[in-house]
């Protein structure tokens, strides 16, 4: 169902909840992910509170909308179709960054950096690995996203949502259910809004010495000048993805515009150009030869939804 089809009296009701410039219609999902793809989401709602994402929930739910949530885009190969309903956004709006003793309390938009910027400005260690990810908060804690030995269920205290019922349920750290790159939020219906760090005091020095050190790994081994949705798989158990594609001889490797990273086979980075198809299909080569070398499967990192 396109947009225009979705009830006039719906969308009349979408523009009260969400006035003015936090909704698009038609809106580019490229102008919102890293990667620099994908096709017009029918909606695009940023919305400014709990409340407010409660209200769009509640609304969706009534008219039997499908809704999407995302942060950064960081993580996100959306296809060239695009999203039918709602893609609600946690942008800036959603960004604020507090703490409360050694607990830090962020909005679900706030980017990483900004947090272990934060953190590392109060003194707090535990979020040092985190200052090089580009993505938001929310979307890490939803797919417990890590780098460098650390990842968000190391320092992860609490989390609070608006559930599928309406309500907002705050759940511990082990009711999130945090394993690799998966947490409970990816099969509970549940939509992050906030959350709970608990980090502890450290050496400032300490601190700032370890993020450059990161920041400046980050910069020299990846692809950060491209366009990419980071890690294009996850870790198979007891290889690396990365060392896998590189070995089979497959850096450089194009489908139209979109490319194995030439400085990090780990990585598929839009060269000028890709779409989605293009991503795909350069994923399915790298599995297909990858498994053929070595009898490995490669699972892909990168979400990837919407229409082709």
């Amino acid at each position: 169902m396109r947009k225009h089809e979705w009830p006039e009296e719906f969308s009349k009701k979408l523009r009260i909840v969400i006035p003015g410039h936090r909704l698009l219609v038609d809106e580019l999902m490229s102008r919102h992910t890293t990667f620099k793809i994908g096709g017009p989401a029918d909606f695009l709602a940023m919305p400014a509170s709990i409340a407010e994402v409660a209200a769009i929930l509640d609304l969706a739910k009534e008219y039997k909308v499908p809704v999407f949530t995302f942060g950064n885009g960081s993580n996100l190969l959306v296809l060239d179709r695009g999203i039918r309903g709602i893609a609600l956004k946690f942008g800036k709006d959603m960004g604020f960054i507090k703490h409360k003793g050694t607990t830090i309390i962020a909005g679900a938009g706030s980017m990483l950096a900004s947090v272990s910027k934060y953190a590392a400005d109060n003194k707090f260690t535990g979020m040092e690995f985190a200052v090089g990810i580009p993505g938001s908060i929310g979307g890490a804690i939803f797919m417990n996203a890590g780098a460098y030995d650390g990842e968000m269920s190391c320092v992860v205290s609490a989390v609070s949502c608006v559930c599928e019922n309406g309500n907002i349920r705050r759940f511990s750290k082990e009711e999130s259910k945090f394993t690799y790159r998966h947490s409970a939020f990816q099969d509970n219906g549940c939509t992050i809004c906030e959350v709970e760090l608990l980090l502890e005091e450290g050496d400032p020095a300490a601190i700032r010495s370890k993020m450059a050190e990161y920041i400046k790994r980050r910069q020299t081994k990846q692809p950060v000048e491209m366009p990419s949705a980071g890690s294009t798989f996850k870790r198979p158990p007891g290889y690396y993805a990365g060392t896998l594609i590189d070995q089979a001889g497959l850096k450089g490797l194009t489908v139209g515009g979109a490319q194995v990273s030439t400085k990090h086979a780990g990585f598929i980075v839009n060269a000028g150009g890709a779409t989605a198809n293009d991503v795909l299909t350069l994923i399915k080569e790298v599995q297909l030869r990858v498994h053929d070398a070595y009898g490995v499967d490669l699972q892909p990192e990168v979400r990837i939804l919407g229409e082709a």
